[in-house]
């Protein structure tokens, strides 16, 4: 399919000068596709939805189990699983890619290659954006479908500026909020030290929690890499567990051809479970907790939701 053919979504002017960014809080893990046409999509807290990815203890994905392996608990109350399902659903993907001084030369070279082919990894019926960091984000691509309309989307970036990782990340999650589907993913790559946010991790892990994004983070960290620009592995780990992803570290940008390559296959390998919220929707944070029975796999979810009913657009 060409880039002609493609559906893209633009929505004016906005936070980026590209891309309007919504601040409304919306419960995304409780949204449910209602309606008749694919552009419908409003959440329902009576409906909490939570994806998991399950694994071994060798770290494979583990396919093929069934609604009564799981258990699902809310604010440390077991609930009982009233949707299941481990078919490949269509996800809401966005990609982010460090653009800062320190990306020049080969490292941007790899690292272009490599999410011009997870987006190609991608199935015709999600959709991605693309979008770039230095020390402000800029958006190449608003929500597309097919992701592969995006390949090259970046193919004009120079890199150049500091490293505002928090507030890309902040201005990123927001985006979630026009995503068509209830499964949704962020990819963020970055070889360096936060050096220009205006937000702490902590103000962005508030916006990322309300996303419902699983977050997976590939730090570069060379190691011929100055202490003081090194990149914050131990804040990106912090950020991408609360979401359910997972932190990566790759010593050079030639690897990130297969970090990404594992990330699509963990997105085609993921349940949805659902269950009924025990409680009506008042705004609150309400933590989840999801296990596989016995001690032989571990799941990954999100860690809670924010119950609050808004219609996603």
């Amino acid at each position: 399919m060409t880039q002609r053919h493609a559906r893209r979504r633009s929505r004016g002017p906005g936070a980026w000068g590209l891309e309007p960014v919504a601040v409304a809080v919306v419960a995304c893990v409780g949204a449910t596709v209602v309606g008749a046409g694919p552009q419908s999509f409003r959440a329902r807290v009576d409906v909490v939805q939570v994806t998991v990815t399950v694994t071994g203890d060798d770290g494979r994905l583990v396919r093929g189990l069934s609604r009564d392996d799981f258990e699902v608990f809310e604010e440390g109350v077991e609930q009982p699983i009233t949707q299941f399902t481990d078919a490949r659903v269509p996800v809401s993907v966005g990609v982010l890619l460090d653009a800062s001084d320190s990306m020049r030369g080969r490292a941007l070279d790899d690292a272009r290659q490599a999410l011009d082919r997870f987006v190609g990894q991608l199935r015709p019926t999600d959709e991605t954006f693309v979008a770039s960091f230095n020390h402000r984000p800029r958006l190449a691509g608003a929500w597309t479908s097919p992701p592969a309309a995006l390949r090259d989307a970046l193919a004009e970036l120079v890199p150049a500026g500091g490293t505002a990782i928090y507030d890309a990340l902040a201005d990123t999650a927001r985006l979630f909020e026009r995503r068509r589907h209830v499964r949704s993913a962020l990819v963020v790559i970055s070889d360096g030290a936060d050096t220009a946010s205006d937000r702490s991790l902590y103000e962005a892990l508030e916006e990322v929690r309300r996303s419902d994004a699983f977050v997976y983070a590939l730090a570069i960290d060379a190691p011929d890499a100055l202490a003081s620009t090194r990149v914050n592995t131990a804040a990106l780990e912090e950020l991408t567990a609360l979401t359910g992803g997972y932190t990566e570290v790759v010593r050079s940008a030639a690897d990130l051809g297969p970090a990404t390559a594992r990330i699509a296959a963990e997105l085609n390998a993921q349940y949805t479970l659902g269950y009924d919220a025990p409680r009506p929707p008042d705004g609150s944070w309400r933590a989840i907790r999801v296990r596989v029975r016995g001690d032989e796999y571990t799941a990954r979810a999100r860690r809670g939701y924010f119950a609050v009913r808004r219609p996603i657009r």
